[in-house]
């Protein structure tokens, strides 16, 4: 029903405002009786094979929401409500942001994919805790963090450090988003000694607030999200990275700016001009960084899958290239809620 009726007349419109338009009928939707226990018993698959212990956290099943779709935190109970094991938020920075000037959300339909170039729109750590802090779901939830697009390099730190702090008793576990290309200079948020001092400097911070003890404030796991056009030798720097700063986990991959083999014309595509592509066209890129870090690392740590997810196979190869969990976003828009039950059934069998 999703593909045939709705998503045509969706796809009719403007990515964004459709976007914001879904939000605000799920929101009041929700709001009906039995409307959550309805979409929960159509989506949503209970089996004890589908959990997994992870990051000293248990997932009811291995299939979460990726980060960037629901940046703000206003849909956790009822996108919850599809069947996913944990939801990402954000980016989330210090302070509002409008994000990049629109329009900046582009379909591409022949391909299956998406080009975007948001640049971190979202409402600021302080609004964004707030709403988590009076959530009343026990989904497991993780906080992507980024910097502000205007920060200047010096201050990158500061602006991660600030909303670890502010969303630590909020959130099961963080990601150090240092891979979105929609945000400014990524220079030095590539750069191996500066990763290390970044991720040194909240592993420090996670140890002092555990260590003061208050409510919620156990330590947290913290990934790393990578992007799929890393190179091998950028990929074993990664690994390197992970070894000597014994970060928990890493996130493959983040959207890509390489526009090999896409259905979609050359002019079109510089209409549409930069931003990150996800969907279809990064399923493979995105399979090939998690069998290399998987492999060459001898499955040393975690890997959250992500990046062209459109049906359960897909899912099941990033699994089978080494990921513990996945994530689904672009495949979400164009497959619709059935996915995750998809993936879920098929991982049972």
């Amino acid at each position: 029903m999703y593909k045939l009726l709705i998503r045509p007349i969706l796809f009719l419109f403007d990515p964004e405002k459709v976007h914001h338009f879904t939000f605000s009928l799920l929101k009041i939707s929700f709001k009906l009786p039995f409307v959550k226990s309805i979409v929960k018993s159509l989506y949503t698959i209970e089996d004890k094979s589908l959990e997994r212990n992870l990051f000293g956290l248990k997932f009811k099943n291995p299939v979460g929401l990726g980060a960037g779709f629901d940046k703000n935190a206003v849909l956790i109970s009822e996108l919850g409500s599809f069947g996913f094991g944990f939801i990402e938020i954000g980016t989330v920075t210090p302070e509002p942001q409008e994000g990049n000037p629109k329009k900046r959300l582009f379909r591409l339909k022949s391909d299956k994919g998406i080009i975007n170039r948001m640049g971190f729109n979202n409402e600021g750590v302080v609004a964004i805790s707030k709403r988590l802090r009076n959530r009343n779901s026990s989904l497991i939830i993780g906080g992507n963090l980024g910097k502000m697009t205007n920060s200047t390099p010096a201050k990158y730190t500061e602006d991660y450090l600030t909303c670890f702090r502010q969303l630590h008793s909020y959130v099961d576990y963080f990601v150090l988003n240092v891979s979105c290309p929609n945000v400014g200079s990524m220079a030095k948020l590539q750069d191996k000694d500066y990763l290390i001092e970044l991720i040194t400097a909240v592993q420090t911070e996670n140890k002092l607030i555990s260590s003061a003890g208050e409510k919620g404030s156990k330590s947290k796991p913290i990934l790393l999200k990578i992007a799929p056009d890393l190179n091998e030798v950028q990929l074993q720097e990664i690994i390197d990275i992970v070894a000597e700063t014994k970060i928990d986990g890493v996130i493959a991959a983040n959207t890509s700016t390489n526009r090999t083999g896409l259905k979609v014309s050359e002019k079109r595509l510089e209409e549409i001009g930069n931003g990150g592509l996800s969907g279809l066209p990064v399923k493979d890129r995105s399979t090939a960084v998690i069998r290399f870090l998987s492999e060459k690392s001898n499955k040393a740590f975690p890997i959250i899958g992500i990046g062209g997810i459109h049906s359960a196979e897909d899912a099941l190869e990033k699994i089978d290239a080494g990921a513990d969990l996945v994530q689904v976003f672009t495949g979400f828009i164009y497959e619709g809620p059935g996915l995750v039950k998809e993936i879920n059934k098929a991982l049972i069998q």
